[in-house]
């Protein structure tokens, strides 16, 4: 059998561009684009899911993968699956602004660890909002549904040298200002009630000025902080869910479905 070097670029495009829009999407979606997950490991999960999800792939240009064209189709695709991973990890980041807005409150900002995620330090409490909403995201099979969206993604946005244009980068960066909408109404309870605290730090320091405001003050902060974290925690898993449902109709719409 003779195999021309069309037909070969051919065969490599129906891999290689799938690969491209799923490997993007991998690298910066939540669970999958974390710093401590390999990147041999995300490569492989990219390259298992464009094989499961070839059968519903049609019309794949047959392009010179070393042209023009076939560069401006590379892009295209990097956008797409970049478009689709970020919107959900707008919603992590949301609670990493939560996270720093509770621990600035509770006196807690100065104990940090890095944010695997993002590869940065952030505070404790962030961590824990971001690794408390990972676990949802998963239990939600929010996994499940970002492969269902980039298979989805080949239906309603073919690939081609034309795909996402300015208004989905406007639309994003409106999506952006949603963010700080969430990270406050995740941090508003907490923070309210740590308010009402200091104020009542205040009164007291006013009240008996010979009292060592700082060394009471500083730990009954801490203790009511998580004591508040505990009880808030539970409350917040609507809040995360309904953040999801706003990704994935937003992701939708960028998609044209």
């Amino acid at each position: 059998m003779t195999v021309t070097l069309a037909e070969a670029m051919g065969w490599v495009g129906l891999f290689l561009w799938p690969f491209i829009r799923v490997g993007a999407m991998f690298m910066v979606a939540p669970a999958f684009g974390t710093r401590t997950l390999p990147a041999r490991v995300r490569i492989l999960m990219a390259a298992v899911v464009t094989l499961a999800i070839l059968p519903v792939i049609d019309g794949v240009p047959q392009a010179d993968p070393f042209s023009a064209e076939a560069f401006f189709i590379t892009v295209q695709q990097v956008a797409i699956g970049i478009t689709m991973g970020f919107v959900f990890q707008l919603v992590l980041t949301a609670l990493t602004l939560a996270g720093e807005s509770i621990a600035m409150s509770m006196g807690l900002g100065f104990a940090q660890a890095v944010d695997p995620q993002n590869g940065v330090n952030v505070p404790i409490v962030s961590q824990f909002l971001v690794i408390f909403g990972t676990l949802i995201f998963l239990a939600l099979d929010g996994h499940l549904m970002l492969v269902r969206l980039v298979a989805d993604s080949f239906i309603l946005l073919p690939i081609g040298p034309v795909g996402v244009d300015a208004d989905v980068f406007w639309r994003m960066a409106t999506w952006g200002s949603q963010m700080y909408v969430n990270a406050v109404l995740v941090a508003l309870p907490i923070g309210t009630a740590l308010l009402v605290v200091n104020i009542a730090m205040g009164v007291i320091t006013r009240a008996a000025p010979q009292l060592h405001i700082f060394s009471i003050g500083f730990p009954a902060t801490l203790m009511i902080g998580f004591l508040l974290l505990l009880f808030a925690v539970p409350l917040m898993v609507p809040q995360i869910e309904r953040f999801m449902h706003q990704g994935y109709l937003l992701t939708r719409e960028i998609l044209g479905g």
